[in-house]
């Protein structure tokens, strides 16, 4: 979506704001055995190995309009896979020393880390992917918000955006934010909104944007893995659900939900 600029800024030298986009991305299943558990950790390593997430990040510089300098990505035993890839704004020298591109580094850069667990307890298997794009310069990460969502499909995002630093005009005015932003809603497509229950924590004197989403909808089906929905009794779907949608609480509000006594 487009990025609404303040009055189109007339810069004295180069824009020195750097805004980073973060998110934690949850998908979550009930797996109810230790084999269905193991399977569905399987499953995660192959959908989102090192080489998938190269090109999802690969995607991500292209509609930033951002130039890769490096990356390093590595697939990890027992499980999870990361990739960093080093950008910047203009374009590559090819001449470039090695030291002098990972000076980069703390300007622009795109992470991904991803942590696929499963534990016993409950049956319940969660993955969880930590994704980090943050620019320095007139490129922005908010181009590329909707494409990650859609990327990884998640149960749940939490989404933090803020912009750091300040840059001048040519009267030597500091600006602290190039662009209109009430919301990181703003620059999510409805389509994807309709999907989701959002809160924004947000705190406007600082360029700090925070929001979290969770799907509304909810569908047994969707969540079962290495068992068909038919094979569980009555009892055993309800408790299935109550789980899965407790665990989903939780992560969403960032605190454990006690057991209520009945």
């Amino acid at each position: 979506m487009e990025i609404k600029e303040i009055k189109k800024l007339k810069l004295y030298g180069f824009n020195n704001l750097t805004k980073s986009l973060s998110f934690n991305m949850y998908d979550m299943c009930y797996a109810k055995t230790p084999e269905h558990r193991k399977s569905y950790i399987e499953y995660i390593d192959e959908e989102y190995n090192a080489e998938r997430l190269t090109n999802i990040l690969t995607e991500v510089a292209n509609i930033i309009g951002a130039n890769i300098l490096n990356i390093a990505k590595q697939d990890y035993d027992p499980q999870g896979a990361s990739v960093t890839m080093l950008i910047s704004e203009e374009p590559v020298d090819k001449d470039l020393h090695q030291e002098a591109v990972v000076c980069h580094l703390d300007k622009s850069h795109i992470t991904v880390h991803t942590y696929p667990e499963s534990h016993p307890d409950k049956g319940i298997s969660t993955f969880r992917a930590d994704i980090d794009v943050s620019t320095c310069g007139h490129i922005s990460p908010l181009k590329a918000l909707n494409y990650l969502i859609n990327s990884f499909s998640s149960d749940i995002a939490i989404i933090d955006y803020r912009v750091r630093g300040f840059t001048r005009d040519v009267n030597g005015k500091k600006f602290y934010i190039d662009h209109k932003i009430n919301s990181i809603q703003n620059y999510i497509k409805p389509e994807i909104r309709e999907l989701y229950q959002m809160i924004d924590v947000n705190v406007y004197q600082e360029n700090i944007f925070h929001t979290k989403m969770i799907l509304k909808e909810f569908d047994l089906d969707n969540y079962l893995f290495g068992t068909a929905k038919r094979e569980l009794l009555s009892g055993e779907k309800k408790k299935i659900k109550q789980r899965l949608k407790k665990e989903m609480a939780e992560i969403f509000y960032g605190r454990n939900i006690p057991k209520v006594k009945v």
